[in-house]
């Protein structure tokens, strides 16, 4: 038991809590995801806020069209 939370294990706030262990790593920043963070197909919410229209439109294997004269 904990002697500062008095908890077994310790409460996740407890200064003597170990950090959580990653369930799965980012594919783009290999950052540790842990249990509740939300991501897509493996990539964080992070990285994918930080994504352009292009890198969206190549995570769905789409591209662009150019527009061409008749």
């Amino acid at each position: 038991m904990c002697s500062l939370c008095l908890q077994s294990p310790c409460h996740p706030r407890c200064p003597n809590t170990s950090e959580p262990k990653p369930v799965l790593y980012c594919r783009k920043c290999r950052k540790g995801m842990c249990v509740g963070d939300k991501h897509y197909d493996g990539i964080c919410k992070e990285c994918l806020d930080d994504m352009c229209a292009d890198e969206w439109l190549e995570l769905f294997e789409e591209s662009m069209e150019m527009i061409e004269e008749e």
